[in-house]
């Protein structure tokens, strides 16, 4: 359709893995599929046990679960559609559909950004100051540092989401990647995108590198603090209570850092892509790996639910 001298573009077509074979990309998709539900499960098995076991009530297993709510939402914006562009090459979506995926990746990725930062902190209060922890880290301080976490991305997601579709999209309409996400989007406006460009940086610096710079922060009191600690156990038990979220935040942040920080000429679209790969498919999937297999509390909580839900007599 033409409106004035711009096309109005009522659809985009996702590249997504195109380029390559039909074989590899039924491969990609069993290996997606399977990456998924498992993902799916691991996260709901984690929901279930913290919420289940009663070992579990506390405030790290409180953000755990919301960790695991985002990773849910996290990937149902994005691999299902990925999934279809493989297997039915189904690579047209709407122009309402991308910017309603773009605008729940911002308010995911941003409120879990934030979350992670939160359960940095809550390591912080429980190994620096201990003693003070069960009146700082209160049943209602944790619902409400949760629910301002969650809230941090309805703004960004809303401002970033309404100033990209209310620029006129002129054609092409293929998107480089394998779901909406804001530079391959952008890339197809037809208008000067400068201040845009200034403005998403700025997002990016508050709500990636600023919640990053916190956990940063956090981790080198408690790194003090621990190295202070004349008992070996005291350390041993510090070190473990913190190496879950520790490796977690490291796996997303490596590769957010990575692909939003570059500079656009030296990031070409498929190493994009791949980067892309690591925090919206993989790092869901390892984090309930990494918590459950690396935290003895949740599985002998797992065990617990097990026995009381089967019986012991049928284990």
């Amino acid at each position: 359709m033409m409106w004035g001298n711009w096309t109005i573009v009522s659809e985009f077509v996702l590249v997504s893995f195109s380029t390559l074979s039909s074989e590899l990309q039924a491969l990609l998709f069993l290996l997606f599929l399977t990456v998924y539900l498992v993902t799916l499960m691991g996260n709901i098995l984690i929901i279930l046990v913290t919420t289940a076991d009663s070992a579990l009530q506390n405030p790290m297993y409180f953000f755990l679960r919301n960790l695991s709510f985002l990773e849910i939402g996290f990937n149902l914006v994005i691999v299902p559609k990925m999934l279809g562009t493989l297997i039915i090459q189904d690579t047209t979506i709407s122009f309402l559909g991308c910017a309603s995926q773009m605008y729940f990746f911002f308010f995911f990725g941003a409120a879990e950004c934030c979350l992670l930062a939160t359960m940095a902190y809550d390591r912080y209060v429980a190994i620096c100051d201990p003693l003070r922890y069960p009146i700082i880290m209160s049943r209602k301080a944790c619902a409400q540092l949760a629910a301002a976490s969650w809230f941090s991305g309805f703004p960004v997601a809303a401002v970033q989401t309404t100033w990209i579709f209310s620029f006129p999209f002129c054609g092409p309409n293929r998107v480089n990647h394998f779901f909406c996400d804001s530079p391959p989007v952008i890339a197809l406006v037809c208008a000067d995108t400068s201040l845009f460009e200034l403005e998403a940086l700025t997002a990016t610096v508050l709500f990636i590198l600023f919640p990053f710079l916190l956990i940063l922060g956090s981790y080198v009191r408690i790194l003090s603090t621990i190295f202070r600690m004349p008992s070996a156990e005291g350390k041993r038990k510090a070190f473990s209570t913190c190496s879950s979220h520790l490796l977690v935040v490291s796996l997303f942040y490596s590769t957010a850092i990575l692909t939003y920080f570059r500079p656009r000429s030296s990031t070409s679209p498929e190493s994009k892509k791949l980067l892309s790969l690591s925090y919206t498919v993989v790092t869901p999937l390892l984090n309930p790996i990494i918590y459950s297999l690396r935290n003895s509390e949740v599985k002998s909580a797992l065990r617990r639910v097990i026995l009381r839900t089967l019986g012991p007599q049928k284990l």
